[in-house]
């Protein structure tokens, strides 16, 4: 089944009209999508191009990676606004929550992304944004979540390396998604949700998280095509997405159980830290609904 099925894809993909771009052609699919969150960052240190050959080494279907801008400008691939976690940089430079806005690219580009991880990724280092979509484009699709920049600096670079639409950009701050359409009307975008402020600034509170008609108003306001929720949303939601032409990807999901029940509500996609665990989801939940009698 999950072999049918990306196969299905590539040969979808290979035959897609240039100016309808893989990415569209992506969304078209029937089945539920497999997305790998920072890369198969289950078992390979999050945001790093191991991370991301080995999720394509699984079949997934996107590729998701997180970025900011280095302070001479440059978008680098790393999830936090600071180095510590997932870099060596407090043990090569002392001191603590060192953002990365804070040094340039020079600096990025002599640090460890991999050791925190096992000691056997020692020396993996975080890809500018360009290099990371480069690698996963060759082979597949990304998915950039953008942590903090412009929309000009992204807008410009999708036309310049020729990838607007091969790709889906998606944040938490849906402003930038409004800008990013107005610089760039083609280029499919998703609505991570809920967002990072409200209209009054406030933080989205308890009763204000769940996918709702309220929230998809908003959404429908950025031009995004896809809506890209947390665990919070029912089967009504979902359907009334599907109504307005919405697609709806949930995250981070890693429970088979709770990857079922939210396949069982429609979703369309599955953004997961282990790609594989969502594909034997997927292939078990097939064989059940094709009965014993046709189980090999």
């Amino acid at each position: 089944m999950v072999m049918a099925a990306m196969v299905g894809w590539a040969a979808s993909a290979g035959s897609v009209r240039a100016e309808e771009g893989v990415a569209a052609v992506l969304l078209k699919q029937a089945r539920p999508l497999v997305i790998a969150h920072r890369g198969f960052s289950a078992f390979a240190p999050e945001n790093t191009l191991a991370a991301f050959r080995l999720g394509l080494a699984a079949g997934a279907d996107l590729i998701e990676l997180d970025y900011h801008h280095t302070r001479d400008g440059v978008p680098l691939v790393i999830h936090d606004g600071t180095w510590d976690r997932t870099t060596d940089a407090t043990n090569r430079w002392g001191g603590q929550k060192l953002a990365v806005s804070e040094y340039p690219l020079e600096s990025a580009r002599v640090l460890d992304a991999g050791r925190w991880f096992g000691p056997q990724w020692a020396g993996e280092k975080l890809p500018t944004l360009a290099e990371a979509i480069a690698t996963i484009q060759a082979q597949g699709v990304t998915l950039v979540e953008r942590k903090a920049g412009d929309a000009e600096t992204m807008a410009r670079l999708l036309r310049d390396r020729g990838w607007v639409n091969q790709l889906v950009v998606q944040a938490f701050d849906w402003e930038y998604l409004r800008q990013l359409r107005e610089l760039e009307p083609r280029q499919i975008l998703g609505a991570l949700g809920p967002p990072s402020r409200l209209a009054d600034g406030r933080e989205p509170s308890g009763f204000e998280k769940p996918l709702s008609g309220g929230w998809l108003d908003e959404v429908e306001k950025t031009g995004a095509q896809v809506v890209v929720w947390n665990r919070e949303l029912s089967a009504a939601s979902v359907q009334l997405a599907h109504a307005r032409g919405l697609k709806v990807w949930v995250y981070t999901i890693n429970e088979p159980a709770l990857a079922g029940a939210l396949l069982d509500l429609g979703v369309d996609g599955v953004i997961t830290d282990n790609p594989a665990l969502i594909w034997r989801v997927q292939a078990l939940r097939g064989w059940a609904a094709a009965g014993p009698a046709t189980a090999p």
